[in-house]
């Protein structure tokens, strides 16, 4: 896993940010939260994370973007007992799964149909209509092909050898008009840990969305 800081100035508080499968930082380093360190966490090839950091804050905040929910699921119990809330947003703690997340088959396609032309398709598949695509190539990730392949393989391996994830989300948003991770999966997967959940009409990427759990929520605090 790789965490990089987008604001570092030594404040008392951290917003603590997953990004999604294929993401690096890119998309992300518009927002800026009032009055808080802010560090996106992307690359879930491996889930080893140095949590050093987390000694230096009086308060986290976690926001996690569907893959990035597993993966702060998985390793949520490492930042200690600062962390006040908690906020999935379109992702479940299943990353593969018929029911609670992206069904299998699905999954299985896009990790061995992988190339530019699909990875294109999907990122167009993510976003409401051709003004949201537009923009989100505008600060699209650039990562290897490999890469985005074995973080899938990755994925999927490491949360088949590890028990159900324990961690408790605050809350849980999905969108409607998601088209990466089935609305209704998610919200059996929400209702199954009793996670409250609130529904928008929104795509897998709505940069609203973003704006909003990224920086508006925290310019009244």
């Amino acid at each position: 896993m790789t965490p990089i800081y987008i604001i570092e100035e030594n404040r008392p508080r951290l917003l603590l940010f997953f990004a999604g499968w294929a993401c690096d930082e890119t998309p992300f380093r518009r927002y800026r939260p009032r009055g808080m360190d802010y560090m996106v966490c992307y690359d879930y090839r491996t889930l080893e994370m140095d949590t050093a950091f987390v000694a230096r804050y009086e308060e986290i905040h976690v926001v996690g973007w569907s893959m990035g929910v597993w993966a702060a699921s998985r390793v949520g119990h490492l930042l200690g007992e600062n962390v006040r809330t908690r906020v999935a947003l379109n992702g479940t703690p299943y990353p593969v799964d018929g029911r609670r997340g992206i069904p299998p088959a699905t999954y299985r396609g896009t990790q061995e149909g992988l190339s530019g032309a699909s990875l294109h398709k999907f990122l167009r598949r993510m976003c409401a209509d051709s003004a949201a695509f537009r923009d989100f190539l505008s600060v699209t990730p650039r990562r290897p092909l490999e890469e985005l392949r074995d973080e899938l393989e990755s994925v999927a391996r490491t949360d088949a050898s590890l028990p159900a994830p324990r961690w408790e989300w605050t809350e849980a948003v999905v969108g409607m008009d998601d088209r990466i991770i089935p609305p209704a999966n998610q919200l059996v997967a929400w209702h199954e840990v009793g996670t409250p959940v609130r529904t928008e009409p929104w795509a897998h990427y709505h940069e609203p969305m973003f704006h909003y759990y990224l920086q508006d929520r925290w310019t009244s605090d």
